[in-house]
């Protein structure tokens, strides 16, 4: 593998999945080399260097993955937001919007005190639907969000527009034109 691959030459693109005229940006493939992994956690965690962060949530479920290595590298908890009915205590949820119907997605009540300073971590930002539900959860709970990182965005399906409307700062390592 070339020393000068960037995260963006680590991702796979998978024709027609999950449907027909869907093009598939795959991080397994990213994941699964310890040189990309690695890139991509550090390039993720760079424009956090100094700032205090108290949590990282991490948007099922991909998410997890990034979320807990960022958690281990800044030596702060983990927090995960999952799909209704995944998760065994408490919870609190936001429901959202998607192209071909609803979900909804649970935080436990007690993850996140008022106050924390929190980073929200996934690989892609597409429409924005998930990442705005889980942002709207830990803004319940009374967390400060200090931004929003992805390794994938998606320009022309206008998650970003959706996250920055709403006040967030957010940071992607590469973009993929398409859907």
């Amino acid at each position: 593998m070339s020393r000068n691959k960037s995260v963006r030459d680590y991702i796979r693109t998978i024709v027609d999945f999950p449907h027909e005229g869907i093009m598939f940006r795959d991080v397994t493939t990213l994941f699964a080399d310890p040189r990309g992994f690695r890139m991509a956690i550090d390039q993720m965690l760079h424009p956090y260097a100094g700032e205090r962060i108290d949590k990282v949530v991490g948007l099922e479920a991909r998410g997890f993955i990034l979320g807990g290595a960022i958690a281990h590298q800044l030596s702060v908890g983990f927090v995960p937001i999952r799909k209704k009915g995944k998760l065994p205590g408490t919870t609190i949820s936001q429901d959202y919007k998607l192209e071909y119907g609803e979900a909804i997605v649970e935080i436990h009540d007690d993850a996140i005190m008022p106050g924390e300073k929190i980073l929200v971590v996934d690989d892609l930002l597409a429409t924005g639907g998930t990442a705005a539900a889980g942002i709207k959860l830990i803004e319940r709970l009374g967390g400060e969000i200090v931004s929003c990182s992805f390794i994938i965005d998606l320009p022309e399906l206008g998650g970003r527009k959706v996250l920055e409307g709403m006040g967030m700062d957010v940071h992607v390592l590469c973009e993929f034109e398409g859907l």
